[in-house]
């Protein structure tokens, strides 16, 4: 946030008018006062993710677990002393907003670093813009391998794709001895068609055979022709890497056709909604995840007594990943007030040439984490950047979760 541009609530400038009487003009001036003190001590943090539109759940669960995070380190006295602030933007499920709302982070705001998104074409149309300003990015829960090689600014906190797309495989064949599958997949989704590629891919390698390989494009509402195809085949399973709301409709429209083979996908499914949407038809279906939320692990269980407490809701993997993405963050900064004061104390700071340099050691703070104790696993990160760390399987019985297994990489 620059002092000059002052804003509420992340969306309309304060203009003064001539008719505002002296007192008025006194407090704004004031507050402008009080609003540049309050950033010499605090850290600009910026989050963008979809708040509203077709995948507003994946924004919806980071935001509220960045948000814990982040108020807990407050309520603690923050970092060093310097209170952590995050601005968030809503990109409306959308990537071209994605590459807006980013901008208006690093170029109007002055943010520090940068939190998002979930979806792999939306961190993959903004991280550019961060690569470029020397601003560090962290997605929490972009799995394609494409969104970190943008650039050594880029993170994630997640498993990727490649990883995922072999535990599928390997779980329909020696786990549930498939050997047919059908694959659907979102062809305009670069999450859906990376994990559909790799799935394909390890599944060939198992001896297992691709019989059918139908796509749709998200935000289709009638899936029966591709059905029909993928009927005639006579998969023994099919999988479906998309987001939950395809997913849920996938479903329905599936079993409506006779189609009565279990439905298999990754950590796309992820969301309070896919259950509503699907009702009964996931029944005997299968997804990966990245946590469970019945681990006894402690950690997880004050993440989710929290959570429940103050969202009357049960966090789900992406609210768990936003919690993780805001403390791997957290402990970067902390380090990087430890090993140089000089450069923490320009972050926490206005605008100021000093704050780039400040910028690169704290991407090298960040690329150095190892062992953080997540509630989503223990996060490593690799020389590309990645997260290395188990990933779980969950099956659906009666419109519940249920645990099947925990899969180191």
């Amino acid at each position: 946030m620059d002092c000059k541009h002052l804003r509420h609530g992340g969306s309309k400038m304060i203009r003064l008018r001539t008719s505002l009487r002296p007192a008025v003009v006194l407090a704004l001036a004031a507050a402008t006062v009080l609003g540049c003190a309050k950033r010499e001590n605090e850290i600009v943090i910026g989050e963008y993710g979809s708040l509203t539109g077709s995948t507003a759940t994946f924004g919806v669960s980071t935001k509220n677990g960045i948000e814990l995070y982040v108020d807990n380190v407050n309520a603690a006295g923050g970092v060093g002393g310097a209170k952590l602030h995050v601005i968030v933007e809503d990109d409306q499920s959308k990537p071209e907003e994605a590459a807006t709302a980013v901008n208006k982070l690093v170029d109007q705001d002055g943010v520090v670093a940068v939190l998002g998104e979930v979806a792999s074409s939306r961190s993959m149309a903004a991280a550019p813009i961060c690569q470029q300003a020397g601003v560090p990015m962290i997605t929490p829960s972009s799995t394609n391998p494409k969104v970190t090689e943008l650039g050594d600014y880029i993170f994630r906190v997640c498993f990727i794709d490649p990883f995922q797309g072999q535990m599928i495989a390997k779980f329909a064949k020696s786990t549930r001895g498939l050997t047919k599958a059908a694959v659907f997949r979102d062809n305009k989704n670069d999450y859906s068609v990376g994990l559909a590629n790799y799935f394909s891919e390890a599944f060939h390698a198992m001896g297992g055979a691709i019989v059918a390989d139908e796509a749709y494009s998200e935000g289709d509402q009638d899936f029966r022709a591709q059905l029909t195809v993928i009927k005639a085949k006579h998969p023994q399973f099919i999988m479906v890497p998309g987001y939950y709301t395809e997913v849920g409709l996938i479903a329905r429209q599936a079993r409506e056709l006779g189609i009565t083979v279990p439905l298999l996908g990754g950590d796309g499914w992820v969301s309070d909604r896919l259950l509503e949407i699907a009702q009964d038809a996931l029944n005997g279906s299968y997804f990966v995840n990245h946590y469970w939320v019945e681990d006894p692990n402690p950690a997880i269980q004050k993440f989710v007594t929290e959570y429940r407490a103050r969202y009357n809701a049960t966090p789900d993997g992406l609210a768990a990943l936003g919690y993780d993405a805001a403390g791997v963050l957290t402990s970067a900064l902390e380090r990087l007030r430890q090993e140089d004061p000089a450069g923490f104390k320009a972050l926490c700071g206005p605008r100021s040439d000093k704050q780039k340099p400040a910028r690169a050691k704290l991407r090298d703070m960040i690329a150095s984490t190892k062992d953080f104790p997540g509630v989503t696993g223990r996060i490593s990160l690799d020389a590309s950047r990645n997260a290395v760390k188990p990933a779980v399987f969950l099956g659906i019985e009666n419109r519940a979760y249920k645990y099947v297994a925990a899969v180191e990489p």
